[in-house]
């Protein structure tokens, strides 16, 4: 499992430009990571490269430039912006002499310090093991299968297969028991579905307001704060709008730019709740520079999880904070597309509501939305 990042560790930051544009972007996004993990960054290095090192991922020169920052800052981790592989990160530690964490890890451990519910610890726990399983292959491959040699037989294999098994039945246990608490959210989907009540989920990059929203609309008292994945574990409420009755409005994890596949796969239950939804209400944070890459990274995870064909009316966040008003806007059929609100401050929640209310009569039949 991924060491836990204590808080107020000394940081070094390393993000490395391949060419992908929002170099800036990235960067805001990779610092309030490491804050939200309890890191304290005291340096940055940056850099263009065409390709990744295969050995080191950044090359020997940018290495031992980073090496000279981690000793000014007496730092003890390293993070990185990227996805490490096993051999790079060993590479990278030896060649350091301090902790090297990926972004994956990163946002691994983030989830392990976030998670409240039974379901919430077994979904992260399985996802750190499933990381895990990977780097413990190829961790090992220098003890395995030894040729010959006094001393060099046995042991190593035998801890290795040891530890696969061990990793496997306890990978298999989480999966048991988070497949035992699907059953259980499916019966109260259906119950629910008999009853006709029109489901509608929050959806949305992280830190967008998803759970502001989701206090003001339904005053539910779910945590919200300004840190990235704040909410873990699903929280659904009703919420009775005026000539459309009851609908259950759900509260989800919020979404990230190249967000872990073991993630993915590990909160599938939790997603499900997405993927089922009559409606998607796509939370954006108006102000962010970086917004139209937001919307297509959670689009992309949408299509992952199967929720792609989801109608989904998109929802413009702090407006309060942009020179604009809360207004209903509507495409050339005049269906609603989008809604521009203040979860903070409450303006244009009335127009939100009634949104929700026409999309309840029209049996959810708002467009999906293309994040062009």
């Amino acid at each position: 499992m991924p060491e836990r990042l204590e808080g107020g560790e000394k940081t070094v930051l390393v993000q490395l430009d391949f060419g992908e544009g929002d170099a800036d972007e990235r960067l805001d996004e990779f610092r309030l990571l490491a804050a939200s993990a309890g890191a304290v960054p005291l340096a940055v290095v940056g850099g263009r490269r065409e390709r990744p090192d295969a050995a080191l991922f950044a090359g020997k020169g940018k290495v031992a430039e980073i090496a000279e920052a981690v000793r000014e800052c007496s730092a003890t981790l390293v993070l990185f912006n990227h996805e490490l592989s096993a051999a790079q990160q060993r590479n990278l530690e030896k060649a350091l002499e301090c902790r090297v964490v990926d972004r994956s890890s990163l946002i691994l451990d983030i989830f392990a310090q976030r998670a409240i519910s039974h379901e919430g610890k077994l979904q992260v726990e399985l996802a750190q093991l499933q990381h895990l399983a990977t780097r413990l292959v190829r961790g090992w491959t220098h003890l395995e299968r030894q040729k010959g040699g006094i001393g060099l037989r046995g042991p190593g294999e035998t801890q290795l297969e040891t530890d696969r098994r061990l990793l496997g039945k306890r990978v298999k246990v989480l999966k048991e028991r988070l497949a035992q608490l699907e059953r259980q959210r499916a019966v109260r989907r259906r119950a629910r579905s008999r009853r006709e009540v029109l489901a509608v989920s929050l959806v949305g990059y992280t830190n967008a307001g998803k759970s502001t929203l989701f206090n003001a609309l339904t005053k539910a008292g779910a945590y919200a704060a300004d840190q990235l994945f704040a909410t873990l574990d699903t929280t659904s409420r009703r919420l009775w709008l005026e000539g459309a009755g009851q609908v259950v409005l759900s509260d989800t994890v919020g979404f990230i730019r190249d967000l872990p596949h073991t993630l993915v796969a590990a909160f599938h239950a939790t997603l499900e709740e997405t993927a089922s939804a009559d409606l998607l209400l796509h939370v954006v944070d108006a102000v962010s520079r970086d917004r139209e890459a937001q919307i297509a990274a959670v689009n992309k995870v949408l299509e992952e999880i199967g929720a792609a064909g989801v109608p989904q009316i998109l929802v413009w966040n702090k407006v309060d904070a942009m020179a604009g008003s809360p207004a209903i806007e509507r495409d050339a059929y005049g269906r609603i597309f989008r809604v521009r609100v203040s979860a903070r401050t409450g303006a244009g929640l009335g127009l939100l509501r009634q949104a929700l209310a026409e999309a309840a009569q029209a049996g959810s039949a708002a467009p999906v939305i293309d994040a062009a």
